[in-house]
C-alpha cells in the first residue's frame, strides 16, 4: 500500500466527527520528504469545522514548509473522496498545479489527479496582481481620455 495513503488512513483515528460521523484523513508530502497528517475536526456550527487537508497544510506551514509534492486523502468509507473547493484553494496557495492528489478508493485502489485538474483557473497571487495591474491601466486610460 502507498505509504501516504497509509498515513492518511492512520490520521482517521484522530478525527472529531460527532455530527456527520464522516471521518477524513489526509497526508501531505513536503518537498524534503516530511509527511504531515491531518483529520477533520467538526464544530457544531459546521462553518468553523476544519478539513483534514487544511489541518495537514497548516501543520506543514507552521513547521516552515511551503513546497509540497503529493497529498493523499481518504475517508472512513473509502469512497474516493477528493478535497473540497476550499481545500483545493488552500492547496493552491502553497503548491503548483502539478501537485499530485491521491484519493483512496478502497481495496488498494486509488485515483490520482493533479491540482490543476481539480481546480483549473485558480485564484493566486499572480491572478490578483494581474487584475490589479489591469484595473490601474484602465484608470490611467480613463484619466488620459478625460484630460486629467
Amino acid at each position: 500500500m502507498d505509504p501516504l495513503i497509509r498515513a492518511a488512513r492512520d490520521a482517521l483515528a484522530d478525527a472529531y466527527v460527532p455530527y456527520s460521523d464522516y471521518r477524513v484523513g489526509a497526508a501531505l508530502l513536503t518537498a524534503d520528504g516530511t509527511v504531515y497528517t491531518g483529520c477533520n475536526i467538526e464544530n457544531a456550527n459546521y462553518s468553523n469545522s476544519l478539513h483534514a487537508e487544511e489541518v495537514a497544510v497548516a501543520e506543514a506551514v507552521k513547521n516552515g514548509h511551503d513546497g509540497f509534492e503529493r497529498i493523499a486523502v481518504t475517508s472512513g468509507v473509502r469512497d474516493g473522496v477528493t478535497p473540497c473547493g476550499m481545500c483545493r484553494q488552500t492547496l493552491a496557495e502553497f503548491a503548483d498545479g502539478d501537485l499530485e492528489v491521491v484519493c483512496d478508493e478502497g481495496d488498494g485502489e486509488t485515483t490520482a489527479y493533479t491540482l490543476d485538474e481539480l481546480l483549473p483557473n485558480t485564484i493566486s497571487l499572480a491572478t490578483l496582481e494581474d487584475a490589479k495591474a489591469e484595473s490601474e491601466a484602465e484608470t490611467e486610460t480613463k484619466a488620459e481620455e478625460s484630460g486629467e
